[in-house]
């Protein structure tokens, strides 16, 4: 695989040179689009992203009141725009042309959980003023602002009368965020355009993704009574997909000792912010670090790691939170690539390190459940993955004297796109427009619905070396990059349907 890999990439270069230049009618068409339709383009946005459009445990999509909304919103749109509109439950479908052949735009509307406190304004009120320049919000990003842009390129096609041999597709699902199976049934039972791009990742091209993987683990419940120091609260996280941003301990017995320790360690990670609250000899210390998603790590600052490494000068008495911090110290750290977790940790040198990031601590009846989030590349078996996870969990169990309850695994397959004949395309197409000589196809830790499709490959909307905030709780598009994005999916629509 590392051979084909980098021969892919070899053979990409020469194809580069070799493409033809984005043709007049693509660039002519692609400025029209940006004269007219950027005020109308945020203003699409706006409307989409007031639908908090979260998904609901035990309510499906077809069921959920905001989900229903939303799609009859952007049917407004769309039919506003003159494309025409299906809705099909978990999938909706905005379509330019009658073609039998199709080019299909995957995305999706759904969008992850949101703290309201972290934001200036409403994480569902389209923010431009707070940081001129940014358009914040839940959904910018990832992924309602992908799907404004799409739908106004398909408009400057249609205004243009431009004659394309194939049928253009937005797809838009409704659970990528949170259930694929509807999407998999859909599959099953509807035709599928033959070439497919997915604008739900980053620039150039993406054909490689990690696979997800989650590990779940509950700290059985043990509530000790002792006059010596022990940790009694430990929280921390939002969702599964991002790195946590707060993280609170609380220690009780705390000593002069405890206390020098904790100062020490803290003083070398300055940008993690702690506060410290005293209540006789209770001490609660509270972590904020820095959201991300978590198929890019190296991106936030994870508040559980963080914090947990705060009390990591002492082995902590086996208390549900005492047990929990220890686990974390002894295999975690505030490493971001497994490599305290047993023998796990390994790379591909095209699609990088294996990250593995703990997400959310939930507080559950019978204790606390760590979720532990896995982002893998090529390079190793399932099966032996899943025996080096065993094998960690099994002896930490027995040195430290302590039960894990309900232990769940799910990993999934890495995804390598080799063949799809549209690469150079849309290489050459961001080539043209931001002047990047030579843009090579990349992997990416994320996991879009690329591989659920026919020959997909996933083109934008994130810039490379620029910040993805799609995750965090500090998403934004940059009204520079939503123009851009503009520019290159009118063309990019145009060169690949005409």
């Amino acid at each position: 695989m590392f051979k084909k890999l980098a021969l892919l990439s070899c053979l990409l270069t020469p194809l580069m040179s070799q493409a033809q230049k984005v043709s007049p009618i693509s660039q002519s068409t692609a400025d029209y689009a940006v004269k007219t339709y950027q005020h109308d383009m945020v203003q699409s946005l706006r409307k989409l992203i007031k639908h908090n459009t979260v998904a609901k445990e035990g309510t499906p999509s077809t069921k959920n009141p905001t989900h229903i909304a939303f799609k009859k919103e952007l049917k407004k749109q769309a039919l506003a725009l003159g494309l025409d509109f299906e809705d099909h439950g978990y999938v909706a479908i905005v379509g330019l042309g009658k073609s039998t052949e199709r080019v299909g735009i995957i995305t999706h509307g759904d969008v992850q959980p949101v703290n309201p406190a972290k934001w200036v304004k409403s994480p569902f009120e389209l923010d431009s003023t707070s940081q001129p320049g940014k358009l914040i919000g839940r959904g910018t990003e990832d992924d309602k602002g992908p799907i404004a842009t799409a739908m106004y390129a398909m408009k400057a096609i249609k205004d243009n009368n431009i004659k394309l041999n194939k049928r253009l597709e937005l797809y838009v699902y409704m659970a990528e965020e949170s259930d694929w199976e509807p999407l998999k049934e859909f599959i099953k039972q509807n035709s599928l355009p033959q070439t497919n791009i997915t604008i739900d990742a980053s620039y150039p091209a993406v054909i490689a993704e990690k696979g997800w993987g989650m590990l779940k683990m509950t700290f059985p419940k043990n509530d000790i009574n002792s006059t010596r120091p022990y940790l009694s609260a430990f929280t921390g996280g939002l969702f599964g997909s991002q790195i946590p941003e707060d993280a609170q301990v609380v220690i009780e017995n705390a000593t002069p000792f405890i206390v020098k320790h904790i100062q020490q360690i803290a003083a070398k990670h300055p940008k993690i912010k702690y506060s410290y609250q005293w209540q006789n000899k209770q001490l609660t210390i509270t972590a904020l670090g820095k959201s991300a998603h978590s198929s890019q790590p190296d991106e936030g600052l994870n508040a559980i790691t963080h914090l947990a490494e705060l009390l990591s000068f002492k082995h902590w008495p086996n208390s549900t939170s005492g047990a929990l911090v220890n686990f974390i110290n002894d295999n975690l750290g505030t490493d971001l690539y497994g490599e305290k977790f047993g023998e796990i940790s390994y790379e591909d040198t095209f699609m990088g390190k294996m990250t593995v990031s703990p997400t959310v601590l939930k507080q559950l009846d019978d204790g606390i459940q760590l979720n532990i989030n896995i982002r893998r590349p090529k390079g190793k078996m399932t099966g032996v993955l899943e025996l080096e996870i065993q094998q960690v969990l099994a002896q930490w169990q027995a040195k430290n004297k302590v039960t894990l309850l309900n232990f769940e695994s799910e990993i999934e397959e890495p995804f390598v796109q080799e063949n799809a004949p549209h690469i150079d395309t849309l290489l050459n197409v961001f080539s043209h427009y931001t002047g990047i000589k030579n843009p090579k196809p990349i992997s990416i830790g994320g996991g879009t619905n690329s591989r659920l499709f026919p020959n997909a490959v996933s083109f934008g909307p994130s810039m490379p070396n620029a910040e993805y905030t799609g995750h965090s709780e500090h998403e934004f598009i940059t009204m520079e990059q939503f123009i851009l994005n503009l520019r290159m999916y009118t063309a990019v629509m145009i060169e690949l349907a005409k």
